[in-house]
């Protein structure tokens, strides 16, 4: 190394002493950067404050156009997993998840889109052996959990995983990116097999990996492992993913688990990539963990995470029972358009009602309690109208087989005293008429 460094011809000396003068200069501007946008933060909090305060508590029109619709026909953020201002990344046509068949769950038992959070903490809700702090991310709505190191990073406020159930979130990178380093997994450990979910072992556990691929690389991966009762491994397999190539900036993709009892499936935007008959075990408990990890430049960023319980039984409900609510039905902020992940619960209902043609059935739109009673109810009755015409107009029911209404927030089906009830509240009902 010694004699290499002396056969350095000056200007190539040079070279690397100006590269790492500029190197120098960048983390110092991203450091001053940081600084600024943590003081607008505090900023911007503090006019939120006043003007929920000028409301008494009811939530100013930006907040409700953001918490207000996340979960399902209210919509998230309508669109977004956890309920953000507007989806991370941008909408694609309806008819790109033609194959989409994912339903969300029905009743919303965890949500976290770190808003309760400052910026620069880590969150309050969650745990971890490593570190992170929630950021907001420039050209992103939001905010989001940067993964701090290599480790593992526990939501608290997470029971035990149902039987049947969804779980949903969102994962991004910093265009430093790199492929050979440790993305974000999620990992369904059991609780009863490991004492310390900070320090998962391997008995029950199923693990699915997602990685981008760095700028001008060909293509990003998921990867799945699942290990028995034994911690002796079942399964696993690599798969490339193109949805994560990295296009000039950070790439940002939507992740989509559903248990049904030993299966999982899981789905990556529009893309189904993995459905495992058997890889959950019987009689464990499992708990979500998430596992981060980092390297040189490479950041990794978690956001929107919503879990959600019920198995679908649209026919049942909607045909013999005569009513179905469904929150998997989503929207844009503050907007009646139908997102494009709505497909797969569009597509159930619109084949029960197919399968029984002499139905009718009155669309009903609910809100949860954030912004002004008048703007929700209106709001309510345009989102109800949008879902109508979706079935007619994608999926062929006739538009006299169905009426629209709109109730705003007056009838709540949870408390609207925290993330998870405002979640529950919007929602999209079907009557059988």
């Amino acid at each position: 190394m010694f004699l290499f460094g002396l056969a350095l011809t000056s200007e190539a000396q040079i070279n690397i002493q100006d590269r790492i003068e500029r190197k120098i200069k960048e983390r110092a501007d991203r450091k001053v950067d940081r600084t600024i946008d943590k003081g607008l933060d505090e900023v911007e909090d503090g006019m939120d404050k006043g003007a929920k305060d000028a409301t008494k508590g009811k939530g100013d029109k930006e907040k409700r156009a953001g918490e207000g619709e996340q979960a399902g026909s209210e919509g998230v953020s309508d669109g977004s997993v956890a309920g953000t201002e507007e989806r991370t990344r941008a909408p694609r046509p309806l008819k790109a998840y033609s194959k989409f068949d994912f339903v969300p769950g029905q009743e919303v038992v965890g949500l976290e889109d770190f808003s309760q959070d400052a910026v620069g903490d880590f969150p309050a809700k969650w745990n971890t052996n490593s570190g992170g702090e929630v950021v907001t991310l420039e050209g992103q709505q939001g905010r989001w959990l940067k993964i701090g190191g290599e480790g593992f990073y526990y939501p608290e406020f997470l029971g035990s995983i149902p039987e049947n159930a969804t779980v949903e979130f969102d994962v991004a990178t910093s265009e430093e990116y790199s492929y050979y380093c440790g993305f974000i997994d999620a990992l369904f450990v059991d609780a009863g097999e490991s004492s310390n979910l900070l320090r998962p072992g391997d008995v029950n556990r199923v693990q699915v990996s997602v990685h981008p691929q760095a700028a001008g690389g060909s293509t990003g991966s998921t990867r799945i492992e699942v290990r028995g009762p034994d911690g002796a491994e079942i399964m696993s397999n690599d798969r490339g993913q193109s949805q994560l190539v990295h296009r000039g900036v950070a790439p940002v993709a939507h992740v989509a688990i559903w248990r049904q009892k030993n299966r999982l499936r899981m789905y990556l935007n529009e893309e189904k990539v993995w459905d495992v008959p058997r890889a959950f075990q019987n009689g464990a408990d499992y708990r979500l963990v998430l596992k981060g990890g980092s390297c040189g430049e490479s950041i990794a960023y978690l956001g929107n995470l919503r879990v959600a319980e019920g198995a679908p039984d649209t026919r049942n409900k909607l045909i013999t029972e005569g009513r179905l609510v469904t929150r998997g039905i989503l929207f844009d902020s503050a907007s009646d358009r139908v997102r494009p992940e709505s497909y797969g619960t569009l597509k159930e209902i619109a084949a029960a009602l197919s399968e029984s043609p002499s139905v009718r059935v009155r669309i009903i739109g609910h809100t949860d309690s954030d912004g002004e009673d008048a703007a929700n109810m209106d709001l309510s009755k345009r989102r109800a109208a949008a879902v109508k015409e979706v079935l007619s107009k994608e999926f062929g029911i006739d538009p006299g087989r169905m009426e629209s209404d709109g109730k705003g927030e007056s009838q709540p089906a949870s408390p609207n005293d925290s993330a998870q009830g405002k979640a529950n509240n919007r929602r999209v009902e079907f009557v059988k008429l």
